[in-house]
């Protein structure tokens, strides 16, 4: 996991374009009503936009935010790895998904209107699910495979008595 502020910035941005792409891929194919290779080469126009708009969201509110929930619940040095990482995961989605389809439903499906709550709504619960588990089975893991791949921990050196 990052050691430190650059470590946290790298960490997030490939967690940033891993989740964003698969949620746009997600939300354009529930507005066509089909998944199409297509679909693939649209949410190339909507990664810039929402990738912006979770990357600093993630960096400045929600991350802190969420460890610091999380840290309620469990304790690094005292629960089990997957217990804390699960925890951290589970909050940030809790807290990324209504505000990433806050973002959407005004850039994306319509704008400031009067439906916005209704379509805000309706946006949430139907990529709370997938957020979830892309973020718990999918991205999550790949994420940091890859960033234990650019950033490997040394291993201690062997004392020598």
């Amino acid at each position: 996991m990052p050691k430190n502020k650059f470590q946290d910035v790298i960490f997030t941005l490939i967690m940033v374009v891993v989740m964003v792409y698969a949620m746009v891929i997600y939300n354009i194919s529930l507005d066509t009503g089909k998944l199409t290779n297509q679909v693939f080469l649209m949410a190339f126009g909507e990664l810039p936009i929402m990738g912006i708009v979770a990357f600093f969201l993630e960096l400045f509110i929600v991350g802190p935010l969420a460890k610091k929930l999380a840290f309620r619940l469990v304790q690094p040095g005292m629960d089990k790895m997957i217990f804390i990482v699960l925890a951290i995961s589970a909050i940030t989605v809790c807290l990324m998904c209504p505000l990433m389809s806050l973002a959407a439903a005004v850039l994306f499906k319509g704008g400031l209107q009067p439906e916005l709550l209704s379509v805000w709504i309706q946006t949430a619960a139907l990529n709370f699910p997938m957020a979830l588990c892309w973020q718990i089975f999918f991205a999550g893991p790949l994420v940091r495979g890859i960033f234990r791949r650019l950033f490997p921990e040394k291993e201690p050196e062997a004392q020598i008595s």
